[in-house]
């Protein structure tokens, strides 16, 4: 498969176990996902376009894994365990968190990466975002200067993922965390845009300039082909 997405695109796709990946992320072993894995394809959908994105689903965060997850790679930090499904094809923009993202692929896709470092002025460039390809039942985690957003998918089908995070993360804000965003002079407060995750758009994905998202991705939104 990573052959193939390489033959089809112009910008170089790498395994997560390539050393590249060391700075963005790690992959995660010695949790038993497959209970994690079977749920999610019993229980959820590849809606017919766009992605779906729940942010904490109570049946997934009853699994014996996902405490075992809370307690020793969060060291015992309230977590939440949702999913995305979808079909996303495109860069469309990055997001950061301040903790940890645990990825867990119930399928094979890819994730566009790059360094919170290289952001400048509340903009980053297409170009200095990598690409790295995620096989089916990997757990991965994504450091929290790991710049980010959907997987892309592999096949026509779309993609599973599930996705840990410290809970409350891309919840709404609310109005008085409204105001003082607004208020505050900090750069970094216009990236701000729901609960723990900040935003870089790029100008065409619609859906989360809608949102009030920043315009921060500079370049083609680069779509990746299967």
């Amino acid at each position: 498969m990573l052959k193939r997405l390489n033959e089809v695109n112009d910008v170089k796709v790498l395994s997560v176990t390539d050393p590249a990946f060391a700075s963005y992320g790690r992959v995660v072993t010695g949790y038993d996902m497959r209970e994690a894995y079977d749920w999610m394809k019993q229980n959820t959908n590849i809606p017919e376009s766009g992605n779906i994105y729940k942010a904490s689903d109570p049946a997934l965060e009853s699994l014996d894994v996902f405490r075992q997850i809370q307690s020793v790679c969060y060291g015992g930090r309230d977590i939440e365990v949702g999913y995305c499904n979808g079909r996303n094809t495109t860069y469309n923009g990055f997001e950061y968190h301040k903790g940890c993202e645990l990825n867990g692929a119930v399928t094979d896709f890819m994730l566009v990466l790059a360094h919170l470092w290289q952001v400048r002025n509340n903009t980053i460039h297409v170009d200095d975002a990598q690409v790295f390809y995620v096989p089916a039942g990997t757990l991965i985690e994504l450091y929290e200067t790991t710049l980010h957003l959907s997987p892309c998918r592999i096949n026509d089908t779309g993609f599973m993922d599930i996705v840990v995070l410290p809970r409350g993360t891309n919840t709404p804000l609310s109005d008085e965390e409204k105001q003082m965003r607004d208020a505050c002079a900090d750069p970094e407060a216009r990236l701000l845009l729901q609960k723990n995750k900040w935003v870089l758009s790029h100008p065409e994905r619609k859906p989360l300039m809608d949102q009030g998202a920043h315009p921060g991705l500079l370049g083609e939104n680069r779509e990746l082909k299967y």
